[in-house]
């Protein structure tokens, strides 16, 4: 069995509290977790658990609705700069490596903006000041990858998260690790069947499907991985939630939970495998 750490995302589609789930991965075999950051969201809890058990906390994931705030004005985007803030300083507090952010959200507008790099800024100079890296995720909106990890290029805190599905139907099927490979810190590692429409690229495509049951080039990650040299955890980012109007995770929903953690983690093994 390969020795590389296995994570996985806790998920509001498992029925469980964030707790519940830390134990319940613990007990499946996972040797590691992250957590999405809200308000409310008790991160404290989550820290002591994963000390608790033995686990890692690999990452919080910042919130992104406000993620295209941060393209405008100062004052029209310091809503989402204080989220991120906080978020930010939760990872300090507690111990957690990696801040996962979204460059953008939104399918229309294609045009990053000078003040919106320095908004960022502002998150990567406290992350910085913090000791925690911050890690921009490959989702819609690309060119504000672009333009954050080109202007960020020099930070030593700053990443690059590979989210597998994403690439598959936001990104085109671009190679993103050609692009970014040598400053992959984190994965979200999921597999979905592609874009429906190539003309109206959609969320509904997004869906996070256990590895293998997509059209995902499962060794070709595994290589590219390697090429990277990436030695983290594997990080799975999965849910057993269909988008509306689709049923392509319904029978993850109608296993019982445990036997679908066992089926991922099978499948999270199987890739770890390939790598070696």
């Amino acid at each position: 069995m390969s020795e590389r750490k296995i994570c996985l995302a806790t998920s509001g589609s498992f029925g469980l509290s964030t707790e519940a789930q830390i134990r319940l991965f613990r007990k499946i075999g996972f040797d590691g977790f992250f957590t999405d950051w809200t308000p409310h969201a008790d991160i404290a809890s989550y820290r002591r658990l994963a000390d608790e058990l033995g686990m890692l906390y690999q990452s919080i994931h910042a919130p992104f609705a406000n993620a295209a705030l941060m393209w405008k004005p100062r004052e029209a985007a310091q809503p989402a700069i204080d989220e991120l803030l906080a978020c930010l300083e939760d990872c300090a507090e507690y111990g957690v490596p990696i801040m996962v952010v979204h460059a953008f959200i939104g399918f229309e507008d294609h045009d990053p903006t000078p003040c919106g790099v320095e908004n960022f800024r502002v998150i990567v100079e406290r992350a910085r000041a913090l000791g925690v890296s911050v890690a921009f995720e490959n989702t819609e909106g690309e060119e504000y990858l672009d333009a954050l990890l080109e202007d960020f290029k020099n930070y030593v805190n700053v990443g690059f998260c590979w989210d597998t599905g994403h690439e598959q139907c936001y990104n085109r099927a671009r190679d993103m690790t050609a692009a970014y490979g040598d400053r992959l810190i984190a994965t979200h590692l999921n597999d979905n069947l592609g874009i429906t429409d190539p003309d109206n690229i959609f969320w509904t495509d997004d869906l996070h499907l256990l590895p293998f049951d997509g059209i995902t080039d499962w060794q070709s990650v595994a290589d590219r991985l390697n090429r990277c040299g990436f030695a983290g955890p594997l990080t799975f980012e999965l849910t057993t939630q269909s988008k509306p109007g689709r049923h392509e995770n319904d029978p993850y929903a109608a296993m019982p939970l445990e036997d679908y953690l066992r089926e991922v983690l099978a499948r999270a093994r199987k890739l770890a495998a390939m790598m070696d």
